[in-house]
């Protein structure tokens, strides 16, 4: 969730793009990717790693420029696509242009933002002007405009396969729960819907890209049904605690001894476990997890 990113890989020709996401790492150990090293590294080092791949995530960063402002320097979602392109540029001084176009069209581009934009932005009213601006629809609309210009600069770089990942329920996070505003045992269900919005509107867009531009695949990532399913059914996943974070992740705090029967590691993000499911789903489930194809089929197409 403080994260972005895009991951890249094909046959041979084994590369990560990250924008966005811890479940990334995850995802990249099950496909036999490397750890991918930071772009202020691989740009101080001359390009020698890009090979390999590249992280271009950074915590905070959002889909609007100003999100994430209060907790200092970060990367937007339109900044690191620029990295990106820096990185394309040292490609070419390395690799064929001919096999990179190739591989490019071939590899599978993940991103992951949104997140941020809510939680450290539109639901901190005292630091953000944007709900008083813009209504929930608006708001969703707006974020989602602004992804789409960064997806089709992608996809003028020449990346040609797709997955959008939606955004979780952001209701249930402990950071949210915290705050009082839902009974007991219960989510936030104002900012479920909101960001509810911001899916649906998501969804949408995969279905207007996959019309538009037929040389390519766009899918859609049900973050929020996933993680959803299990925090309404915790047992059937093998979880016991669902409403607190197992890390208080503070100075002399001690994380929890049994992390896999938690939902959530801190107050933002998901544990290990749940993370793995969520990746599970992407790569093999059926449509309501990732729509119209999964991971694994569109990277057969």
């Amino acid at each position: 969730m403080t994260y972005s990113w895009t991951s890249l890989s094909a046959p041979r020709f084994k590369r990560g793009f990250e924008l966005k996401s811890v479940t990334v790492v995850f995802a990249g150990e099950k496909i036999g990717l490397p750890y991918l090293p930071p772009f202020a590294d691989t740009t101080a080092q001359g390009g020698i790693n890009i090979l390999s791949g590249v992280n271009y995530a950074s915590a905070a960063a959002g889909i609007m420029e100003v999100t994430g402002r209060h907790l200092g320097e970060r990367i937007s979602f339109s900044k690191q696509v620029q990295n990106f392109e820096t990185t394309l540029s040292q490609l070419n001084t390395q690799v064929n242009i001919d096999i990179l176009t190739k591989n490019l069209a071939r590899s599978l581009t993940v991103v992951n933002h949104g997140s941020n934009d809510y939680i450290n932005n539109y639901l901190l009213p005292k630091l953000y002007a944007t709900s008083f601006i813009c209504d929930p629809k608006t708001y969703a609309d707006l974020l989602v405009q602004l992804y789409k210009k960064q997806i089709l600069t992608l996809h003028g770089f020449g990346l040609r396969k797709f997955l959008l990942g939606g955004l979780g329920p952001l209701g249930c996070i402990p950071n949210q729960l915290s705050r009082g505003s839902a009974p007991p045992g219960q989510c936030v269900s104002y900012v479920n819907k909101i960001v509810s919005m911001f899916n649906d509107a998501l969804r949408s867009l995969v279905d207007q890209l996959n019309s538009d531009y037929n040389d390519s695949v766009f899918v859609f990532g049900n973050t929020y049904g996933v993680l959803a399913d299990i925090i309404n059914n915790p047992n059937t996943y093998g979880f016991t605690v669902t409403d607190r974070a197992c890390c208080g992740c503070l100075p002399m705090s001690t994380p929890c001894r049994n992390r896999s029967e938690y939902v959530f590691w801190d107050t933002y993000h998901p544990t290990q476990a749940v993370n793995n499911i969520i990746i599970d789903r992407a790569l093999t489930g059926p449509p309501s997890d990732c729509y119209p194809v999964n991971v694994k089929q569109m990277a057969q197409m």
